[in-house]
């Protein structure tokens, strides 16, 4: 019997499958970023309120969006990893077990967003109308979150085994999809009810969900290297005890920022609304920014997983290497975008005079710390792929509550809102601190399991 072909992931040139890899990812990380957008920008047009209740619906969006991707990095970690070592039986259980996680957590989300949603709003102000439009919006996007649960799955199983082509138009279907719903759901066009914030959440499940089918396609008909059986879809310990070791930091990462940011608005709001407005306003322009770097990302993982499985420790480091001055050119041409243009940015969200004022010095202090960030978020997925997870949860708890959330209270004391922005700066040096820190010791780390398997690193 024939020797199985060996995966690209552990053959081709490192620079022409990084970003061979890559590119599809980040042109749908860009959709994703432009569909976010493109959501605030129609619901600006309701008035601040609104665009309000979407800033501060995204706690719990991103807490929702943690779950649902730390458990699909887990997956991939070791789907990548275990073909890597040839393993396919691991390979195709990690892939069924990862469903019935995905799916368990959707029925949680549900039961938090149909019964909570209002009480979490009323936690952060008593405006009524931000409090009915928030309610409504977060109701619905996690109340129908099995859209969400099942797209990061199966995108995940896609680009976990090279596919990530067949990752992207799942993506880009999806954003489409969202993108013209949004203006028809939200201002009632072509005969359809006007149903303004709600509009848009149901827009943004309605993508989610055909997203999810496509990539359930994709992975039965295409993916050969994943063999999923509905009867081997449940619960298997072993399986999701390793699935959540890798993706459980990501999951509380995500979570730590949820945290920050619902303790961040509170402080922002004790200013005025008109500052979390321009914060959540931040939070869409800088996914296009970051989004093209988490696809970078996302190729990356399974690369690394790959050949740190299959004990080819120069295609592993040739990788990091790359990723790491890839992602930190890309956040410095972020960082002048925002520099030159936060005017032509703001516009975008129908600002008022009070937000165009924040706003400048905002995207001007917080952008700075840009290549910062580019240098952490790969060493934190490098962590995550070879085994040393944890690592990504610390970096992550010291940037976003040891740092920055006492950085931000302390300048707030000022009574200084343009004060507020600086923390950002500082809490992403001191994160890079401690990346580096980690990253050296992870290597390290990966350089003694290569000699106990008779390898040279």
């Amino acid at each position: 019997m024939p020797a199985p072909e060996e995966n690209k992931m552990g053959v081709q040139p490192v620079g022409r499958l990084l970003f061979g890899m890559a590119v599809p990812m980040m042109v749908s990380m860009l959709f994703q970023a432009l569909y976010n957008v493109v959501d605030s920008i129609f619901v600006a047009r309701i008035g601040q309120d609104a665009l309000n209740a979407v800033s501060l619906a995204f706690p719990l969006q991103n807490l929702m969006i943690g779950v649902g991707s730390g458990t699909a990095v887990g997956m991939n970690a070791l789907l990548s990893r275990s073909l890597g070592e040839k393993k396919q039986d691991v390979v195709d259980r990690a892939a069924n077990t990862g469903i019935f996680l995905s799916m368990c957590s959707a029925c949680v989300f549900a039961i938090v967003g149909l019964g909570f949603s209002r009480l979490f709003f009323r936690a952060l102000t008593q405006n009524p109308q931000i409090v009915a439009y928030g309610g409504a919006y977060t109701g619905i996007c996690l109340g129908l979150s099995f859209g969400v649960f099942g797209q990061f799955c199966f995108e995940r199983m896609l680009q976990s085994t090279g596919r990530t082509a067949l990752s992207m138009v799942t993506q880009l279907t999806g954003a489409i999809t969202n993108i013209i719903l949004d203006p028809i759901l939200i201002f009632g066009l072509f005969g359809f009810p006007r149903l303004e914030v709600a509009g848009a959440a149901l827009a943004t499940v309605a993508g989610q969900l055909i997203a999810a089918l496509m990539g359930l396609y994709f992975n039965v008909h295409y993916n050969s290297d994943v063999h999923l059986d509905p009867r081997a879809v449940r619960w298997h310990r072993t399986t999701a005890r390793e699935i959540y070791r890798v993706g459980f930091p990501t999951i509380l990462m995500m979570s730590v920022g949820s945290v920050m940011n619902f303790f961040l608005n509170r402080i922002l709001i004790s200013f005025t609304e008109a500052a979390t407005a321009v914060f959540g306003a931040y939070f869409k322009l800088q996914s296009f920014i970051f989004m093209p770097v988490f696809g970078l990302n996302n190729a990356m993982v399974p690369i690394v997983a790959y050949n740190y499985g299959a004990a080819k420790p120069d295609r592993m480091k040739a990788t990091i290497r790359l990723a790491i001055v890839s992602a930190v050119c890309m956040m410095s041409a972020g960082l002048l975008v925002f520099q030159c243009f936060p005017g032509v940015l703001l516009g975008f969200f129908d600002p008022s005079d009070e937000m165009r004022q924040i706003g400048y010095v905002a995207l001007r202090l917080i952008s700075l710390c840009f290549p910062l960030a580019g240098f952490g978020i790969v060493s934190g997925s490098v962590f995550q792929a070879i085994g040393n997870p944890f690592h990504t949860f610390i970096v992550s708890v010291c940037r976003q509550l040891a740092v920055l959330l006492p950085a931000a209270w302390l300048l707030s004391l000022t009574g200084r809102l343009e004060l507020v922005w600086l923390a950002f700066i500082i809490a992403e040096g001191v994160s890079m601190l401690v990346s580096m820190f980690f990253l050296r010791r992870t290597l390290r780390d990966a350089d003694e399991n290569f000699r106990a398997r008779g390898v040279a690193p």
